[in-house]
């Protein structure tokens, strides 16, 4: 079975909140593969995310995929791999500074 290939979140401005939901997809028929995590600092000054694989608005130990992640200034981070997520799957996080980062996910989307 081929899946869809897609922008599955984003682009979304990190805020500073770490409890943000960044991605969830709600529907028990459909789980997504994430392919790539690109996170773009747009600003003159280095700025870190965490990001976290969890529940709703939850960030709890055990869960972080990155944990203050520096991202030079003007410069991206890009994770490439394979990521399932189901619906009860959140990706949760934020940045250091407000807006600094924003963060695009491109994946593939499949039908159960």
């Amino acid at each position: 079975m081929a899946g869809t290939i897609k922008r599955t979140a984003g682009p979304l401005a990190l805020t500073t909140t770490l409890t943000t939901n960044v991605y969830n997809q709600s529907s028990a028929l459909i789980y997504d593969v994430i392919r790539q995590i690109h996170i773009a600092n747009k600003t003159g000054s280095a700025a870190t995310f965490t990001l976290y694989l969890g529940g709703t608005g939850a960030n709890s130990a055990g869960t972080e995929l990155w944990l203050g992640q520096s991202i030079a200034a003007n410069s991206e981070f890009n994770w490439y791999g394979v990521l399932k997520m189901i619906s009860t799957d959140f990706l949760v996080g934020g940045s250091n500074t407000a807006t600094a980062l924003t963060i695009t996910i491109m994946g593939e989307q499949y039908v159960v």
